[in-house]
């Protein structure tokens, strides 16, 4: 039992660095592939931009039309609803 504790930590000691440096691989990589480039991750659903093109969800262009002036108030909530059916509950005094 003694000769174990003299010999030292051996070559699996090796194994925690690896471990590491393949969990911080990982973090950087999802982080670059949504987070640092402006999308949302898989776990928050829709987010402002569709995932197919990288183009502007509905949502998003209904928002700016309203905003610019485009739409008046009553088209928007009527457009807003049925948009609400497809992607999720938008709350009437909520964000754009």
């Amino acid at each position: 039992m003694n000769t174990l504790a003299f010999a030292g930590p051996g070559p699996w000691i090796l194994f925690f660095p690896f471990l590491w440096a393949v969990v911080i691989f990982t973090v950087v990589t999802v982080l670059r592939r949504t987070v640092w480039r402006g999308r949302r991750g898989p776990w928050q659903g829709p987010g402002r931009m569709s995932s197919a093109q990288g183009e502007p969800a509905p949502i998003a262009i209904l928002g700016r039309r309203f905003a610019s002036g485009e739409i008046d108030e009553e088209e928007y909530w009527r457009r807003l609803s049925v948009l609400d059916e497809q992607f999720g509950h938008v709350s009437r005094g909520g964000p754009l």
